[in-house]
């Protein structure tokens, strides 16, 4: 009963400082609009949002490999979970990138308002022709700007609390082949741990974001496209088990997946110290010998 009262604690606090941001976004874009820098809105009001969640939420992200979105343009791909995404977001968004949303979310006060002032690119799931059309006239934008663009290939959060990706819609590997512009997976640590709707669970703990290596495609033909986002698929599931789950202040409060998986974990780590424990060191040997 008191996990779930603090799911609703949590979850009503996140949105007013989902809100708060949203409407401080409005302004810097307005702002940023009139001095010409409106590729910087998004990034800015990312950070805002990060850094407000973080000290609110006491949930933390750490991101490795940096580097690899030094360079641009770059269409970013990442395997999407939960409204935490906003979380990883707003740390690991670059400047000068954009991303593309459901066009539902354009009518949402607060959040809707900032994403149409900041150049947020609307999708219509229900039209696919008006979807690729968007994406093309983008293309121009991206290269002309050295801009990059943000997209969650899985099409809808997965909520999922095992390691896994959902398959990946081909738009955003079109329009990388057709732009001949590199693709950069990031890979998020799953976060049933720290927050999930059909538990009740939102704890504090760690966000882990691993960005690969930036993937070529100006080799691609349009016939190479599924079974380039398979194989790239493939990759993130193998860095995603790798990462595992998101550490959580509360090991007891989790999804069953994830419960079990601490489990093993635990047993494992144990069997190996033991293990290491009776195993006779190289200067025992020798003595022996």
């Amino acid at each position: 009963m008191l996990s779930k009262a603090l799911y609703y604690i949590r979850s009503t606090l996140a949105v007013v400082v989902l809100c708060g941001c949203a409407l401080y976004g409005v302004t810097a874009s307005i702002v940023l609009t009139l001095v010409g820098k409106q590729h910087l809105a998004q990034w800015a009001t990312a950070r805002c949002f990060y850094y407000a969640m973080a000290l609110v939420l006491g949930i933390d992200v750490k991101v490795e490999n940096e580097h690899y979105l030094e360079n641009k343009p770059y269409i970013i791909v990442s395997n999407h979970q939960s409204a935490l995404d906003i979380l990883m977001l707003g740390r690991v968004f670059p400047q000068g990138c954009t991303m593309t949303s459901k066009k539902s979310l354009k009518y949402t006060p607060f959040l809707g308002w900032f994403m149409t002032l900041s150049g947020t690119l609307f999708l219509e799931r229900a039209d696919r022709q008006k979807s690729v059309e968007t994406l093309n006239r983008s293309l121009e934008v991206l290269k002309r700007g050295k801009r990059s663009l943000w997209i969650f290939p899985e099409g809808t959060r997965s909520y999922s609390t095992s390691l896994n990706i959902l398959p990946f819609k081909k738009g955003a590997f079109h329009l990388a082949r057709q732009g001949k512009i590199p693709i950069v997976p990031v890979v998020v640590s799953n976060t049933s741990t720290l927050m999930n709707p059909k538990w009740k669970v939102f704890n504090r703990g760690c966000i882990v974001a691993r960005i690969m290596k930036p993937v070529p495609t100006d080799h691609l033909g349009a016939e190479d496209v599924g079974k380039f986002s398979e194989a790239l698929r493939e990759d993130m599931i193998a860095e995603l088990q790798d990462l595992a789950y998101s550490p959580a202040s509360n090991d007891t409060n989790m999804p069953p997946e994830a419960k079990a998986y601490k489990r093993v974990e635990s047993s494992t780590a144990i069997s190996s110290e033991n293990t290491f424990e009776r195993s006779p060191t190289a200067a025992t040997k020798e003595i022996d010998g």
